[in-house]
């Protein structure tokens, strides 16, 4: 070993290239993701934070005939869309890259190999059928109820309860394109990833990571544990996505969600290519080997997806690939009281609210609000009335406070031991908010809000010069400002943007200086009172 920080993949989840990302996808593993990649980057660590559309979803199909579109075009003006979104909210990633040759050989080669090794299993199955369509049905193409908690859902998995339900198990079935086409049952024979036979394997990685996850999606993780695991398809009767490569299922494509781990590991190449990261091999940054600290972020409707199928996807290779260190799992995120809802309309594009509203300002509120361990609420009216109330006016107090405390200060104050510890201190309580596994914007933005108030108290006894308070030195002020700064860059990204262009140093190690130079304290802008928006039309699932 080198001693060297080890190299840190972050994947946000996939997201589907039927529409742009609304505010509900932002709030959760895009924002979560860029605010964790940027902690680890401040603390000098190699970080590659990346994601990759995932063209072959069914709901591309689904969405296309809604629109009245192809699905190819549906893919290229989405795909398109979602990239003008996370390059508004100002993530670390380089791109999207593209779903290419390179990609498909990718894929093919990954599941080639499991193939090779008789990893996967021929199965019989029953399918849904829409018979005046003669199309086979999953996931986006079919809903219905859901075996488990009765709730309306697509095929696949359950974004309710989360649970699984392949093959012939979703209650009721009907075709999404066309409720009124009967649905039948024909037999089909594909392959299969039989799960069940990594149920030792599983069962010893969730001991030791269950804490890593959130209480809900671990509890999701023990239902799932508890059950007889399910074959996950491998190949399925169907037209859109990668033809399957194997001799025992013809006129076969790749199951959808089977392309994810490759998907991933095809992403990370790429943006490591952008990045400047030498990777060799496709998939070298994820062989264990590398000891790469792999982080994913995701809703709870996936927990089913990236905590058991993309596992066993890793752990189908046997020993040769990381698996991930902890999966980041956010709940949904509500537009005034009601659910995201593209059928009504009922969105919000982050790129319109981040062409009306500052971006520092966006991300903020969306981290003070994140629907971490519960459903939590979006309105535009609570947007401009908290930052403004508890984000703009404090911190703009505090900047006209620091202002005043350093007039007539020269050449390169000093600090002392009560302010460096004062500073340690309060980066201490933004780490418990940034490391895993208690991973937390929400409590992240609060820290902020407060040590915004402590340290406007601190600028008025500067020198004890106002309000009778124990006097503080000029230079503890500035580096605990400083600190303050450093800590609130992986979320207000523009401030700390600007200030690094001035040449302030707001590397987290720099909390414990013993001189600070002179700087001063930004800004940030007001926002005004929402005028309303347009009807949003179709977005990603």
């Amino acid at each position: 070993m080198t001693g060297r920080p080890r190299p840190a993949i972050v994947v946000a989840a996939t997201p589907t290239p039927n529409g742009d990302l609304h505010v509900g996808h932002m709030a959760g593993p895009y924002l979560a993701g860029d605010v964790y990649a940027r902690y680890l980057r401040a603390n000098g660590r190699q970080v590659i934070y990346t994601t990759c559309t995932d063209d072959s979803q069914s709901y591309v199909l689904s969405t296309a005939h809604r629109r009245g579109t192809t699905p190819e075009d549906l893919v290229e003006t989405s795909t398109a869309k979602i990239q003008r979104s996370l390059t508004a909210m100002g993530t670390l990633m380089p791109g999207l890259p593209p779903i290419d040759d390179r990609y498909r050989r990718t894929v093919l080669d990954y599941v080639a190999d499991l193939h090779a090794a008789g990893r996967f299993r021929l199965r019989t199955v029953r399918l849904p059928y829409a018979k005046n369509a003669g199309r086979f049905l999953y996931d986006g193409l079919v809903s219905g109820t859901c075996p488990v908690c009765m709730a309306g859902s697509c095929g696949g998995a359950c974004e309710n309860c989360g649970h699984p339900n392949n093959f012939d198990e979703l209650v009721d079935p009907k075709y999404t394109i066309d409720p009124a086409d009967p649905v039948v049952y024909r037999e089909q024979t594909i392959l299969v990833l039989p799960m069940e036979e990594y149920r030792e394997r599983l069962t010893s990685y969730y001991a030791a990571r269950t804490p890593r996850w959130r209480p809900h999606a671990k509890q999701l993780i023990g239902e799932l544990l508890a059950r007889p695991l399910p074959d996950v398809p491998v190949t399925f009767p169907g037209t859109w996505g990668i033809a399957a490569p194997f001799p025992e299922t013809p006129d076969q494509v790749l199951y959808p969600w089977i392309e994810a781990m490759p998907a991933s590991i095809y992403s990370t190449w790429w943006a490591a290519g952008k990045l400047g990261v030498p990777t060799g091999d496709t998939d070298h940054l994820w062989r264990a080997e590398s000891d790469a600290e792999l982080v994913y972020f995701h809703g709870f409707d996936n927990v089913y997806h990236w905590g058991l199928v993309d596992l066993v996807m890793l752990l189908a290779h046997g020993n040769r690939y990381a698996t991930p260190e902890s999966n980041v799992c956010n709940e949904f995120y509500d537009l005034d009281g009601e659910k995201f809802s593209t059928s009504r309309n009922h969105l919000i594009w982050s790129a319109d609210l981040l062409a009306e509203v500052p971006r520092d300002l966006v991300r903020f509120f969306l981290a003070l609000t994140a629907p971490e361990y519960q459903r939590t609420n979006f309105s535009r009216d609570a947007l401009h009335a908290v930052t403004t109330r508890r984000l703009i006016e404090p911190w703009n107090a505090l900047a006209d406070a620091v202002a005043l405390a350093v007039v007539g200060v020269s050449g390169v104050p000093r600090t002392t031991e009560d302010g460096r510890r004062r500073s340690a201190n309060m980066l201490d309580r933004f780490r418990l908010c940034y490391e895993l596994p208690n991973f937390s914007l929400g409590r992240a933005a609060e820290t902020v809000i407060t040590q915004l108030g402590r340290l406007r108290a601190l600028a008025e006894s500067v020198d004890g010069k106002r309000n009778g308070h124990s006097p503080v030195a000029p230079g503890d002020l500035l580096l605990e400002a400083r600190t303050l700064l450093a800590c609130a860059a992986p979320i207000l990204v523009d401030v700390a943007d600007a200030l690094s262009a001035e040449g302030v140093d707001l590397a987290l190690a720099s909390a414990s200086a013993e001189t600070v130079p002179l700087f001063r304290f930004p800004r940030l802008p007001a926002t005004t009172a929402p005028t309303g928006f347009a009807p949003a039309l179709d977005g990603a699932r």
